[in-house]
């Protein structure tokens, strides 16, 4: 078996979605556990998609531990660099939902956020052996919140510049994961300045540059090649090689936005695997990579759960299809 193209490394875990929309955490009265966690939304997406991942991250010695690798292995990522910690709970997050169906992270229960078994990712233990053949890897910034899992952060980061394997992060900034917030500040930017390419929502984009263009953005950041700044249901505005633009996003029937900057990003790197970074330089196909994304998070957004209603190549060129022709 080769190894995989793309790396996602970080936290996998069950969100907990209340049962009924518009009620505050206190009244909620059932909850419907789906697998989550961005790395490992991404990792899945970019499998249906076509393109070869594996996951790399720290579950429990239980039950959702055990059943969350096991969708790994169904869906088809590498699990090589799966840990398993023998003491601590694999993580699950509560998720209220307003009317329309955004989602609000409304935290862990009794345990504290750095008692997960996510916080304890072991950077001796990262496999070197899958960055020899990967093209990209793929991290959030909520693992910047724990000692240990930084540390393997930092590993990878080193593992990636050695083999060339180029660097997304995804913000997906949760003030629930962390203690001090200007911390994390400090913390996010810092590796921002280490990546290639960003994906980022416009109140990330506020909080941490006090701009939401992405041309911006990147001149701040100087080193890295491509940024995209991303904003629900209003425009993505991008820098990529040089071509900056807004794109609408597809006008859908929304069900549960939990997911779909994941499957943004996990489309934006599939295009990238199929064309190349080169492809970058011409701003059709450069549009073209964005509107891509931009179906594949849509499509994820019309279906509750995410690795449930990730998309398949197919299902997002026929969506595409028929946008064009009704256009």
């Amino acid at each position: 078996m080769t190894n995989p193209r793309v790396l996602c490394l970080g936290e996998i875990l069950f969100d907990l979605l209340a049962d009924r929309l518009g009620l505050p955490l206190e009244q909620v009265q059932s909850w419907t556990p789906y697998a989550g966690g961005a790395p490992a939304n991404v990792a899945c997406a970019l499998v249906k998609l076509g393109t070869s991942s594996g996951f790399i991250g720290s579950v429990g010695v239980d039950e959702p531990g055990n059943s969350l690798v096991q969708l790994l292995q169904d869906v088809g990522v590498d699990v090589t660099g799966v840990q398993r910690h023998p003491t601590a709970p694999t993580r699950q997050v509560y998720v209220v939902r307003s009317e329309s169906g955004d989602r609000t992270f409304a935290g862990f229960g009794d345990i504290p956020t750095t008692d997960f078994a996510d916080a304890y990712l072991q950077a001796d233990d990262i496999p070197v052996s899958l960055f020899a053949d990967a093209d990209f890897m793929v991290l959030g910034t909520l693992e910047l919140a724990y000692p240990e899992t930084r540390a393997a952060i930092e590993k990878a980061i080193g593992l990636a510049e050695q083999y060339d394997v180029k660097i997304m992060v995804d913000v997906n900034w949760r003030p629930v994961f962390w203690s001090n917030h200007e911390s994390a500040k400090q913390r996010i930017k810092a590796l921002l300045k280490k990546v290639d390419f960003q994906k980022i929502s416009d109140e990330e984009a506020d909080f941490l540059f006090g701009t939401q263009d992405a041309g911006a953005i990147k001149y701040k950041l100087d080193a890295v090649d491509g940024v995209a700044v991303t904003a629900g249901d209003r425009d993505v505005s991008y820098c990529l090689g040089g071509n900056e633009g807004k794109l609408s996003v597809f006008s859908v029937d929304v069900r549960d936005t939990t997911g779909a900057g994941d499957g943004f990003t996990a489309g934006f790197i599939h295009q990238l695997c199929l064309r190349g970074i080169q492809c970058l330089k011409d701003s059709q196909t450069a549009s073209d990579v964005i509107t891509y994304a931009c179906a594949v998070g849509a499509l994820t957004a019309m279906k509750p759960g995410t690795i449930a209603s990730q998309p398949t190549a197919g299902e997002v060129e026929a969506f595409l299809a028929n946008y064009a022709s009704a256009s």
